[in-house]
């Protein structure tokens, strides 16, 4: 039975999920599988990947073959890495401690590597929206000095109608009031 290690998909239309399993070459992609050593999740930044490290090495080290993108994922999380240095064990090339020094310290360069990834990701991130909120401040700046240059000109408008309004009403009152004094002199002169 030829094994394959592949990428069994699960999720929504547009939001991929994948599990890692084994499975037997001649199987659906999502059909019947020997057994599920982890899951890969691309959506996040940088992408989440859990695998059965032990598992997966078993795997491969007997015979199962990786599809391209399962090799990848096992590449990243140091299967394949750790792999090759078991080899160099059984050659005697390199003694299991040394081997394991090897492993481990290729383990924290590639952690400080995706600590840095994701520092950097979400940095931008943080940039983003620091630039899209400095944008909208803006633009609410620019809206808020239309708003007002509109009112001060509504306002001056209501100031020059009342202040026409009171200068017809003060034209009207003097005349309404000029007969008023000017018939009692009348009056008088005759």
């Amino acid at each position: 039975m030829p094994a394959r290690i592949r990428l069994q998909r699960h999720g929504k239309k547009g939001q991929p999920f994948y599990h890692i399993v084994i499975a037997d070459s001649r199987s659906p992609r999502d059909g019947r599988f020997i057994e599920k050593i982890g899951t890969y999740n691309p959506l996040l930044q940088p992408a989440k990947i859990e695998l059965k490290f032990d598992r997966a090495l078993y795997w491969y080290s007997v015979g199962a073959v990786p599809t391209d993108t399962a090799r990848s994922l096992l590449s990243k999380k140091g299967v394949m890495m750790k792999y090759h240095l078991l080899k160099g064990v059984k050659k005697g090339a390199m003694t299991e401690e040394q081997a394991e020094v090897k492993f481990q310290n290729w383990l924290k360069e590639k952690e400080a590597k995706e600590a840095g990834i994701a520092k950097s990701v979400e940095e931008k991130n943080r940039n983003e929206r620091k630039a899209l909120l400095e944008a909208e401040t803006k633009v609410n700046e620019a809206r808020a000095a239309e708003i007002a240059k509109r009112k001060l000109a509504e306002m001056e408008a209501k100031r020059a109608e009342e202040a026409t309004a009171q200068a017809e009403v003060q034209e009207e009152a003097p005349v309404e009031e000029a007969p008023a004094t000017e018939a009692p002199a009348e009056n008088t002169e005759a």
